[in-house]
């Protein structure tokens, strides 16, 4: 965890990074587009992955909890939520992260598959407070993913959107001020609302964004 982040899109709140591990095996952007896979994060996160930088899964409980209350926290700026099995989150894990961070205002997106096990997990820990978005590369897939119930939604745009467009099902689609410069997380803070009607959306950006932006148009589901 780095508590005073100097990324201008988060602000300067805490951050942290999980090994690459931990992404489940479905993420399209995989190896595929990534914007934590370039550029000066990816040497954070390599070396987080080697185990070079960071902290147990114990040590960073021991870190939220000692957080401000309503602090605002995201959780893994590059990484996912950890895994029990290849695409199966952790539930056991995801619930003691989810009380350390109680009082305090932490938010995170995981692109692990929906499914019923999963949906149990995810749901649990946004009615426990700590948030947990999940992700969509396309519109349809956002309808779904919304359809569910269990979450708030983000979704992946194409480079340079500017404006809300709508999903096929009608639900307003806002793009994420920290992309187009008109704030940062810090005061923002709308992805860490979880009963918030909006979808968010993040244009594609860092040096794969043609390839995140060729699987939002090709409607390829994860």
């Amino acid at each position: 965890m780095v508590r005073v982040s100097r990324n201008r899109k988060t602000g300067p709140i805490p951050v942290t990074t999980t090994s690459a591990n931990s992404c489940p095996p479905n993420c399209s952007f995989k190896g595929n587009g990534c914007y934590a896979e370039s550029g000066p994060l990816a040497i954070h996160w390599r070396h987080v992955s080697k185990g070079l930088r960071g902290h147990t899964f114990d040590e960073l409980l021991q870190e939220i909890a000692t957080l401000r209350r309503h602090a605002l926290w995201r959780h893994n700026q590059a990484g996912d939520l950890t895994p029990e099995a290849p695409g199966v989150i952790d539930a056991r894990m995801l619930t003691r992260l989810a009380m350390a961070n109680r009082g305090r205002r932490g938010f995170t997106y995981t692109h692990y598959p929906p499914t019923s096990v999963n949906q149990v997990a995810i749901l649990n820990a946004n009615r426990l407070g700590f948030t947990v978005n999940l992700s969509a590369e396309t519109l349809v897939q956002a309808d779904a993913y919304a359809d569910l119930g269990i979450a708030p939604v983000v979704v992946v745009l194409p480079q340079r959107l500017t404006k809300p467009i709508r999903t096929p099902a009608g639900r307003q689609v806002i793009v994420c001020p920290a992309s187009t410069g008109n704030s940062d997380c810090l005061n923002c803070g709308i992805c860490q609302q979880r009963d918030r009607a909006a979808i968010v959306g993040f244009p594609a950006h860092g040096a794969g964004a043609q390839r995140v932006q060729a699987i939002f148009f090709e409607g390829r589901p994860s």
